[in-house]
């Protein structure tokens, strides 16, 4: 205790998205809490995407009637854009790790409802060469921070990515699909950790679903029970 108020004296305690001095780590300050889009009411049972309403019965948005999900359910903490999008990139690419604890508690009051008793949290695999270059899987971060948070068994190590894939950043959502399918399965030693589980699939942010498609009909071929999605952002299109 002593060590850690000296720390902070030292370095004090900063906003997860300013300057602001707050009071735990990766912790926002009053202003950019207000500021940043968490997904709140009414979202897609399917993926999370935020919708107009307040109903309480399931529902479906339009991507996730036109597109079929290999998963169930499906939830997110945040809108990818404006302080949401700068969390996700300062977690993906700026070694912000800091930010991971914040983002699985924010992650688990979303994911609450799909919790069942067998449940598995299983981050979304990266290439090792993405790993190794990156020193971490960002993925893996937030699913322990979400395994943590809601007291789950965590296997960061039960899907291996088996090729690298380009970045999708500007594919059109065939391709996007086309490029990824069947680039992940059960890792042959640690795989067996999902039979007859319920899987909570764990990524830093959900685009076109594409991703979490190819990981979870992995994690269904390898014997999991179900599989659900909660991703840390979502993005979704302008209205």
């Amino acid at each position: 205790m002593l060590v850690q108020s000296v720390i902070d004296a030292v370095f004090p305690r900063q906003c997860a998205t300013c300057d602001a001095t707050v009071d735990a780590v990766g912790a926002l300050c009053g202003p950019c809490w207000r500021d940043t889009p968490f997904i709140l009411g009414l979202g897609c049972d399917t993926c999370g995407a935020p919708l107009p309403g307040d109903d309480d019965r399931p529902v479906t948005c339009d991507d996730c009637l036109y597109i079929a999900r290999p998963w169930s359910r499906g939830r997110s903490a945040l809108l990818y854009s404006d302080r949401g999008r700068q969390v996700v990139l300062s977690i993906k690419h700026g070694d912000r790790l800091d930010l991971v604890p914040g983002a699985g508690t924010w992650m688990a009051r979303r994911a609450q409802g799909l919790v069942r008793h067998d449940s598995l949290v299983v981050p979304v695999p990266a290439h090792w060469s993405r790993t190794l270059a990156r020193r971490y899987n960002q993925a893996a971060e937030l699913g322990g921070a979400l395994a943590r948070a809601l007291d789950l068994p965590h296997a960061p190590t039960a899907l291996v990515r088996t090729r690298r894939t380009q970045v999708q950043d500007g594919k059109t959502l065939a391709s996007r699909f086309s490029d990824l399918e069947g680039c992940m399965t059960v890792h042959p030693k640690h795989g067996g950790v999902l039979r007859g589980r319920a899987v909570l699939l764990v990524d830093d942010v959900m685009t076109s679903g594409a991703t979490l498609a190819a990981a979870a009909e992995a994690a269904l071929a390898g014997g999991a029970a179900r599989v659900d999605v909660v991703t840390l952002a979502r993005a979704v299109k302008d209205p």
